[in-house]
């Protein structure tokens, strides 16, 4: 299957990719991701553990595999920080899902390596996020960027700001090189220098050790993959932030050299972003599914967003949104009702909340009437 590999490349970029790399497989090692799951910072992400080997070994992915080509696409651009106290999402979230936008690309770059290679369909796969891969250590191996000390890859061109995919093949492609600095190239914090902003400014100091992030302690963590409660105890610091966390990115130096991507594959979807917090509390199924339809957002239901929403309300010091807080006390999901229960008597609303105890039931929901909650004080 001889082939270009540079026209392969020019192609691929073609196609809308902000970065086109190539890695051979057998130079990555997932040691790092068994270290983690031991320590049990994956949380309940039970399908991380389920996956480790494939994660570890390509070849229990696709037999045979000996290169991967990594593909990044800059989402850097669309501001996610609307301040003035309005919820905050994490910038990746205002695009339609980047699972679905960059997989047709992805099929087209599959026909692409069968044109250039003589490949046939069964010589790759390809995966947006959600495969058994090793993304950012391949990307790392290949030269797209580093591992941070936030343990995101981190590019010279991009900043923080990359969607990665990958195309596992057969094909016996040469590796790029990898960034030099001091240290292996998949080393972590390879050009952060004695830099620690990331660690210093994470809210709920969910960084162990640098590189490695307990999941138990991220924002990003709680408010997307945590199905059920929010720890009390994090609330707080989780502020405005409705849909994840950029903190940790957003104070990498490194991103002073990004610039806005070319948009080639990406859907904006910055109107979300604008949504005031009383209108995102008042949401019903209907509009949910309206306003969110397309969207990574779509993934924690109503029910994830209300609790979300309840949590910024809890912490926003602004006594008017007591009103739609308590008409989710009320609301069919328990978890719902139990954060809106919080943000009320952080909120200093005693009194509607005193009206709703008597018709609780649900022992979830009466902890959060018991707990300790600190009053934040209309600013």
């Amino acid at each position: 299957m001889a082939g270009d590999k540079e026209e392969l490349r020019r192609r691929l970029s073609g196609l809308g990719f902000d970065e086109v790399r190539f890695v051979r497989l057998e130079s990555v090692k997932g040691d790092g991701l068994r270290r983690w799951l031991d320590s049990g910072y994956h949380a309940d992400m039970d399908w991380m553990e389920r996956t480790a080997d494939k994660r570890m070994d390509p070849d229990l992915v696709l037999s045979g595999a000996k290169s991967a080509v990594v593909l990044g696409v800059s989402y850097y651009g669309e501001g996610a920080d609307p301040g003035g106290g309005a919820p905050s999402w994490a910038r990746y979230s205002l695009y339609a899902d980047y699972h679905d936008s960059m997989k047709p690309a992805l099929a087209a770059a599959g026909r692409v390596i069968e044109e250039t290679f003589g490949a046939s369909p069964g010589d790759y796969r390809y995966y947006v996020d959600t495969g058994p891969v090793l993304e950012r250590a391949w990307s790392a191996r290949g030269g797209v960027g580093f591992i941070g000390k936030n343990s995101m890859l981190i590019s010279r061109r991009h900043g923080n700001w990359l969607f990665l995919a990958s195309i596992i093949t057969r094909l016996d492609l040469e590796s790029d090189a990898p960034l030099k600095g001091r240290g292996d190239p998949g080393s972590v914090g390879l050009l952060c220098g004695k830099c620690t902003r990331c660690m210093d400014a994470c809210p709920t100091q969910a960084f162990p050790e640098p590189g490695v992030v307990d999941a138990k302690l991220c924002i990003s963590y709680q408010t997307i993959e945590n199905k059920g409660v929010i720890p009390a105890r994090l609330r707080p610091a989780i502020g405005a932030r409705i849909y994840g966390c950029d903190t940790c990115l957003d104070v990498c130096p490194w991103n002073r050299f990004a610039k806005a991507g070319r948009q080639m594959i990406l859907s904006s979807r910055g109107d979300i972003g604008r949504m005031p917090l009383r209108e995102l509390l008042a949401l019903t199924p209907e509009r949910f599914a309206a306003v969110f339809k397309g969207t990574a957002i779509k993934r924690i239901k109503l029910a994830g967003l209300l609790r979300n929403a309840c949590v910024v309300a809890g912490n926003s010091r602004d006594a008017s949104l007591a009103e739609p807080l308590r008409a989710l006390l009320g609301h069919a999901s328990a978890i719902v009702r139990g954060h809106a229960v919080w943000a009320l008597r952080r909120l200093g609303d005693r009194e509607g909340v005193a009206r709703a105890r008597a018709a609780e039931a649900d022992p979830l929901v009466l902890a959060e009437y018991d707990g300790p909650v600190e009053v934040s004080a209309p600013g």
